[in-house]
Protein backbone atom coordinates (compact mmCIF):
# COMPACT_ATOMS: atom_id res chain seq x y z
CA UNK A 1 0.00 0.00 0.00
CA UNK A 2 1.28 3.34 -0.56
CA UNK A 3 1.66 6.16 1.68
CA UNK A 4 1.99 9.54 1.52
CA UNK A 5 0.27 12.82 -0.16
CA UNK A 6 -0.08 10.70 -4.02
CA UNK A 7 -1.42 7.65 -2.44
CA UNK A 8 -4.32 10.02 -0.73
CA UNK A 9 -5.68 12.45 -3.72
CA UNK A 10 -5.40 8.68 -5.66
CA UNK A 11 -7.50 7.63 -3.26
CA UNK A 12 -9.84 10.07 -2.67
CA UNK A 13 -10.18 10.63 -6.51
CA UNK A 14 -11.58 7.28 -7.08
CA UNK A 15 -13.90 6.77 -4.08
CA UNK A 16 -16.50 5.36 -5.67
CA UNK A 17 -18.43 8.45 -5.01
CA UNK A 18 -18.56 9.11 -9.17
CA UNK A 19 -16.59 6.99 -12.13
CA UNK A 20 -13.53 8.64 -13.60
CA UNK A 21 -15.55 9.75 -16.66
CA UNK A 22 -18.65 11.10 -15.16
CA UNK A 23 -17.98 14.26 -16.52
CA UNK A 24 -18.00 13.14 -19.92
CA UNK A 25 -21.09 11.36 -19.37
CA UNK A 26 -22.63 14.46 -18.12
CA UNK A 27 -21.48 16.53 -20.98
CA UNK A 28 -22.85 13.65 -23.72
CA UNK A 29 -26.40 13.89 -21.84
CA UNK A 30 -26.49 17.66 -21.56
CA UNK A 31 -25.43 17.83 -25.26
CA UNK A 32 -27.95 15.00 -26.49
CA UNK A 33 -31.12 17.17 -24.81
CA UNK A 34 -29.77 20.65 -26.40
CA UNK A 35 -29.45 19.04 -30.04
CA UNK A 36 -33.09 17.31 -29.21
CA UNK A 37 -34.67 20.27 -28.04
CA UNK A 38 -32.54 22.29 -31.08
CA UNK A 39 -34.20 19.54 -33.50
CA UNK A 40 -37.82 19.30 -32.45
CA UNK A 41 -37.76 23.25 -32.62
CA UNK A 42 -36.46 22.69 -35.94
CA UNK A 43 -39.69 19.89 -37.31
CA UNK A 44 -41.95 21.74 -35.09
CA UNK A 45 -40.97 25.10 -37.21
CA UNK A 46 -41.11 23.17 -40.70
CA UNK A 47 -44.62 21.86 -39.92
CA UNK A 48 -46.30 25.06 -39.16
CA UNK A 49 -44.16 26.80 -41.87
CA UNK A 50 -45.36 24.44 -44.36
CA UNK A 51 -48.86 23.94 -43.04
CA UNK A 52 -49.72 27.53 -42.83
CA UNK A 53 -48.40 28.22 -46.30
CA UNK A 54 -50.81 30.00 -48.40
CA UNK A 55 -51.34 32.47 -51.13
CA UNK A 56 -54.32 34.11 -53.05
CA UNK A 57 -53.69 35.90 -56.01
CA UNK A 58 -54.83 39.66 -55.88
CA UNK A 59 -57.07 38.89 -59.55
CA UNK A 60 -59.27 36.28 -60.39
CA UNK A 61 -62.09 35.53 -62.65
CA UNK A 62 -65.67 34.80 -61.62
CA UNK A 63 -65.18 30.97 -61.36
CA UNK A 64 -61.69 30.55 -60.88
CA UNK A 65 -59.68 31.84 -57.84
CA UNK A 66 -55.63 31.67 -58.34
CA UNK A 67 -54.63 30.05 -54.86
CA UNK A 68 -51.74 27.83 -53.43
CA UNK A 69 -52.33 26.03 -50.49
CA UNK A 70 -50.10 23.15 -49.41
CA UNK A 71 -52.66 20.43 -49.09
CA UNK A 72 -53.61 21.09 -52.79
CA UNK A 73 -50.11 18.50 -53.57
CA UNK A 74 -49.91 15.35 -50.98
CA UNK A 75 -46.39 15.27 -50.97
CA UNK A 76 -46.75 18.41 -48.92
CA UNK A 77 -49.14 17.02 -46.93
CA UNK A 78 -47.17 13.98 -45.98
CA UNK A 79 -44.19 16.48 -45.29
CA UNK A 80 -46.44 18.12 -42.85
CA UNK A 81 -47.33 14.99 -41.44
CA UNK A 82 -44.03 13.72 -41.02
CA UNK A 83 -42.70 17.08 -39.35
CA UNK A 84 -45.57 16.44 -37.07
CA UNK A 85 -45.12 12.97 -35.71
CA UNK A 86 -41.00 13.29 -35.76
CA UNK A 87 -41.77 16.46 -33.10
CA UNK A 88 -44.28 14.35 -31.19
CA UNK A 89 -41.74 11.86 -31.11
CA UNK A 90 -39.38 14.19 -29.61
CA UNK A 91 -41.46 15.86 -27.01
CA UNK A 92 -43.03 12.98 -25.93
CA UNK A 93 -40.48 10.62 -25.88
CA UNK A 94 -37.33 11.43 -26.95
CA UNK A 95 -36.66 14.24 -24.03
CA UNK A 96 -37.96 12.58 -21.53
CA UNK A 97 -35.31 9.73 -22.25
CA UNK A 98 -32.55 12.03 -22.57
CA UNK A 99 -33.81 13.37 -19.38
CA UNK A 100 -33.66 9.81 -17.80
CA UNK A 101 -29.90 9.85 -19.31
CA UNK A 102 -29.13 13.28 -17.56
CA UNK A 103 -30.14 11.52 -13.95
CA UNK A 104 -28.84 8.37 -14.47
CA UNK A 105 -26.25 7.85 -16.70
CA UNK A 106 -25.83 4.33 -16.64
CA UNK A 107 -29.23 3.81 -18.62
CA UNK A 108 -27.50 1.92 -21.49
CA UNK A 109 -30.99 -0.65 -22.87
CA UNK A 110 -33.24 3.19 -23.35
CA UNK A 111 -30.14 4.59 -25.22
CA UNK A 112 -30.35 1.66 -27.91
CA UNK A 113 -34.36 2.13 -27.96
CA UNK A 114 -33.53 5.86 -28.87
CA UNK A 115 -30.69 4.96 -31.85
CA UNK A 116 -33.45 2.79 -33.03
CA UNK A 117 -36.27 5.30 -32.93
CA UNK A 118 -34.16 8.00 -33.72
CA UNK A 119 -33.21 5.96 -36.89
CA UNK A 120 -36.78 5.27 -38.05
CA UNK A 121 -37.14 9.26 -37.22
CA UNK A 122 -34.48 10.18 -39.66
CA UNK A 123 -35.37 7.75 -42.25
CA UNK A 124 -39.20 9.49 -41.95
CA UNK A 125 -37.86 12.88 -41.95
CA UNK A 126 -35.83 12.03 -45.23
CA UNK A 127 -38.20 10.75 -47.04
CA UNK A 128 -40.91 13.75 -46.52
CA UNK A 129 -38.14 15.99 -46.70
CA UNK A 130 -37.09 14.51 -50.31
CA UNK A 131 -40.64 14.35 -51.61
CA UNK A 132 -41.07 18.14 -50.69
CA UNK A 133 -37.96 19.06 -52.33
CA UNK A 134 -38.85 17.80 -55.22
CA UNK A 135 -42.29 19.69 -55.54
CA UNK A 136 -40.83 22.69 -54.67
CA UNK A 137 -37.94 22.41 -57.01
CA UNK A 138 -40.76 22.02 -59.97
CA UNK A 139 -42.56 25.17 -58.05
CA UNK A 140 -39.42 27.10 -58.98
CA UNK A 141 -38.17 25.58 -62.25
CA UNK A 142 -41.05 24.24 -63.95
CA UNK A 143 -41.15 21.17 -66.29
CA UNK A 144 -40.66 22.67 -70.19
CA UNK A 145 -41.43 18.46 -71.02
CA UNK A 146 -44.44 18.10 -69.00
CA UNK A 147 -45.43 21.34 -70.33
CA UNK A 148 -45.84 22.44 -66.16
CA UNK A 149 -44.59 25.76 -65.85
CA UNK A 150 -43.21 27.93 -62.42
CA UNK A 151 -45.55 29.27 -60.18
CA UNK A 152 -42.86 31.39 -57.86
CA UNK A 153 -42.65 34.06 -60.43
CA UNK A 154 -46.74 34.77 -59.17
CA UNK A 155 -46.52 32.67 -55.62
CA UNK A 156 -43.25 34.35 -54.11
CA UNK A 157 -44.85 34.06 -50.69
CA UNK A 158 -45.76 30.32 -50.94
CA UNK A 159 -42.55 29.65 -52.91
CA UNK A 160 -40.48 31.30 -49.60
CA UNK A 161 -42.39 29.50 -46.98
CA UNK A 162 -41.88 26.51 -48.59
CA UNK A 163 -38.23 26.57 -49.09
CA UNK A 164 -37.69 28.06 -46.09
CA UNK A 165 -39.92 24.99 -44.35
CA UNK A 166 -37.76 22.82 -45.97
CA UNK A 167 -34.76 24.12 -44.84
CA UNK A 168 -35.69 23.59 -41.57
CA UNK A 169 -36.60 20.09 -42.27
CA UNK A 170 -32.79 19.32 -43.34
CA UNK A 171 -31.62 21.55 -40.46
CA UNK A 172 -33.39 18.62 -38.43
CA UNK A 173 -32.13 15.87 -40.32
CA UNK A 174 -28.87 17.45 -39.76
CA UNK A 175 -29.87 17.38 -35.72
CA UNK A 176 -31.03 13.67 -35.84
CA UNK A 177 -27.57 12.06 -37.32
CA UNK A 178 -25.84 13.73 -34.95
CA UNK A 179 -28.17 12.05 -32.27
CA UNK A 180 -27.42 9.15 -33.18
CA UNK A 181 -23.91 9.41 -33.68
CA UNK A 182 -24.08 10.76 -30.16
CA UNK A 183 -25.86 8.05 -28.72
CA UNK A 184 -23.47 5.17 -29.96
CA UNK A 185 -20.23 7.38 -28.75
CA UNK A 186 -22.28 7.47 -25.24
CA UNK A 187 -22.52 3.92 -25.89
CA UNK A 188 -19.30 2.40 -26.55
CA UNK A 189 -17.83 4.83 -23.84
CA UNK A 190 -20.11 3.08 -21.32
CA UNK A 191 -19.06 -0.54 -22.59
CA UNK A 192 -15.17 0.29 -21.91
Amino acid sequence: MKSGPNAKASANKHDGCSPPNAGAKRVIAVLDLVIRVAAFIGTLASGVAMGTADQRLPFSTRFVHFKAVYDDLPALTFFVVANGVVSAYLLILGMPLSLLHFIRSGATKSRVILIILDTVMLALLTAAASAAASIIYLAHEGNSSANWLAICRQFRFFCRRMTGSLIGSLGAMTLLAALIILSGVAISRRRR
